[in-house]
């Protein structure tokens, strides 16, 4: 897929830093035609911008805003991406993406918290953004935040 970094631009969406592991991992792995990241977390300038479960009631994060931090967390993972291809551009196609969710026992809306994600894969890549998808609710996540996700790109 060419022209990604233009998409980009066009979409008015600069990639952040590369996020610092917070343990023994490096962001991401090149190997033969793939590139797999490790789980990558919604900060936003450095920070989280909320922790904690994803529910509805008092002291849960939103699912709405759980969605915009899905939608974070994949731009962190395209860095990590960028940060070994040189340029988005080399991407032919995004295969799977896996999302993890920081759920209330009763919360079951972990597909609609990972579009977040997927919508805005869709955006900058278009077809080439259609990928196999996991949205996992799990009990708790690296410093509590509310969501970490993982891709698997292939390129060129």
């Amino acid at each position: 897929m060419a022209a990604v970094e233009a998409r980009l631009a066009e979409l008015d969406i600069e990639l952040p830093e590369v996020a610092t592991p917070v343990a023994a991992y490096v962001p991401a792995v090149v190997t033969g035609a793939y590139v797999y990241t490790s789980g990558q977390l919604p900060f936003t300038a450095g920070a989280l911008p909320a922790t904690g479960k994803v529910g509805d009631g008092h002291g849960l994060v939103p699912a709405a805003d759980a969605k915009t931090y899905a939608r974070a967390a994949v731009l962190n993972a395209l860095a990590a991406v960028r940060a070994e291809l040189g340029s988005l551009d080399r991407v032919t196609r995004i295969v799977k993406l896996v999302g993890f969710v920081a759920s209330d026992p009763s919360f079951s809306g972990q597909p609609g918290v990972i579009n977040g994600a997927s919508e805005l894969l869709g955006e900058i890549f278009g077809d080439a953004g259609r990928h196999a998808r996991s949205a996992v609710g799990v009990a708790v996540l690296p410093l509590d935040s509310p969501v970490e996700l993982e891709l698997v790109v292939e390129f060129a």
